[in-house]
């Protein structure tokens, strides 16, 4: 339906004419009565057009008109009238504006972060790391001792059009603090250190237990953070709110000029829809691709699409399954992360939930491993994943400041942190981010299995810093 709406003969949309400029910016807008958000390609030469035209063409519905990464944002109700949509020659495309759910110590010894600490000082120094994600809890002790956290600072944003209006800093579902607690921070006995471990019994029954921990550390310690909110306090976003975030690096960063976020965290993502878009091309994808080309490390979790069901002739058979990276995972420049045992990744191998490869196109993901599997890290208080996650702990777990989670979303926020601390004593590699990303693959440790389920391996912070 939405599709009628922008018809156009190719010669009117100059099409032939724009199309190495057409997707550089989106304009996201309800058409022709749709209640589902859309994704509008437009063509760069058309853009700074575009708003004055959907003034004057509906000016009744337009709700907002932005400039944004050098195009425009709108977004329309749903009474948007076609003809007036179809007169606009710089739309190129629709997609749906699919929605994005998050993928949810021991482990720093898995990766080696521990001997860098310790070898090479590598702590995060200098280095500035984006989390688009749910909010960060801007006041949790584990960002304290080493400052993760300027509340102050005007780079963080929110892009969820929250009724309650801009709150980066605050965390109401508990995904964005557990994963930015794994990339930096740092806990002491001087803060309070209880956490929330679930276990099983003989029986098979979960059991909950309070536990108190002597230390707990990030990948890279001193890493700085900045929130970028694109879900919601249910974990749920749009894939427009993230490309609303990358714009925002972009331009932070003046487009890879003068780099303020040398790395994104992207630990969410959606089932990748073979009918809208060519694999890896999507404008979630597209966008990720341009930030890594500017400079910016991007890390995306794999996804947890790796178990389900297949029907046989016998009935239905639980099994591991392929072919399931999430985007925006596709993208070919990001790196893509996997999950493996938290600390016995040889003998365990790749997480029977994480998403497996090849890409829909046949490119090889995920592009390595890091542990995802009951991961401690930071608890956001009285989140829903918290709570969730403390029934039985008391007090919902309201006074606990760590709790164990478990995806590929733990795993990408390993390989964040560890790319940060090896950018803080590798310092001529910042800006750099493709070969960051062949030093990871090149010297990763192969588990001996599957390329398509274990990309090139398992992280190895020393052997990527010795490399160099």
């Amino acid at each position: 339906m939405a599709m009628k709406a922008v018809r156009a003969a190719d010669a009117d949309q100059g099409v032939d004419v724009y199309k190495t400029e057409l997707s550089d910016q989106y304009v996201f807008a309800r058409l022709d009565g749709s209640v589902v958000k859309k994704l509008v390609e437009v063509d760069q030469r058309e853009a700074a057009k575009l708003s004055r035209k959907m003034r004057s063409a509906i000016p009744a519905v337009v709700e907002q008109a932005v400039g944004r990464h050098g195009g425009a944002v709108a977004e329309a109700a749903r009474t948007a009238p076609k003809l007036a949509i179809s007169r606009f020659r710089a739309i190129h495309h629709i997609w749906p504006d699919f929605e994005l759910h998050s993928c949810i110590s021991q482990s720093i010894r898995t990766v080696k972060a521990d001997a860098a600490q310790r070898s090479f000082t590598a702590m995060g120094d200098g280095i500035t790391w984006a989390v688009m994600d749910t909010g960060i809890d801007g006041l949790h002790p584990h960002f304290k001792l080493h400052e993760n956290i300027d509340v102050a600072s005007p780079y963080h944003a929110d892009f969820t059009n929250a009724p309650g209006g801009a709150q980066p800093l605050q965390d109401d579902f508990g995904h964005g603090s557990h994963v930015a607690g794994i990339i930096a921070g740092e806990g002491s006995d001087s803060a309070a250190m209880d956490a929330i471990s679930n276990e099983l019994d003989e029986s098979g029954n979960p059991v909950v237990r309070r536990v108190r921990l002597k230390a707990i550390s990030g990948m890279a310690p001193k890493c700085k953070l900045v929130s970028l909110k694109v879900l919601d306090q249910f974990g749920m976003g749009k894939a427009s709110n993230v490309i609303a975030a990358i714009a925002h690096v972009q331009l932070l960063n003046g487009h890879g000029r003068d780099l303020k976020i040398h790395g994104v965290n992207l630990s969410l993502g959606h089932s990748f829809d073979p009918k809208w878009f060519a694999c890896g091309h999507s404008p979630l994808c597209t966008e990720v691709n341009r930030l890594v080309k500017s400079g910016v490390v991007v890390v995306v979790a794999a996804g947890n699409t790796g178990y389900g069901s297949l029907q046989t002739k016998e009935g239905s058979t639980d099994a591991c399954l392929d072919l399931t990276i999430n985007d925006p995972g596709n993208a070919e420049y990001a790196i893509t992360v996997g999950s493996t045992h938290r600390d016995m990744p040889h003998v365990y191998g790749v997480s029977y939930f994480s998403s497996k490869g090849p890409t829909g196109d046949g490119r090889c993901k995920p592009d390595l491993l890091a542990p995802g599997e009951k991961i401690l890290s930071c608890a956001a208080p009285k989140s829903k994943l918290v709570r969730n996650n403390s029934k039985g702990a008391g007090a919902d777990g309201a006074d606990c400041a760590y709790f164990e989670n478990s995806g590929t979303s733990m795993a990408a926020p390993h390989v964040s942190g560890a790319i940060a601390a090896f950018l803080s004593i590798r310092n001529e590699f910042k800006g750099e981010s493709e070969k960051v990303k062949r030093i990871f693959t090149s010297t990763a440790t192969d588990l001996g299995r599957d390329r398509y389920f274990q990309g090139a391996g398992l992280i190895d912070l020393m052997r990527a810093i010795q490399s160099v």
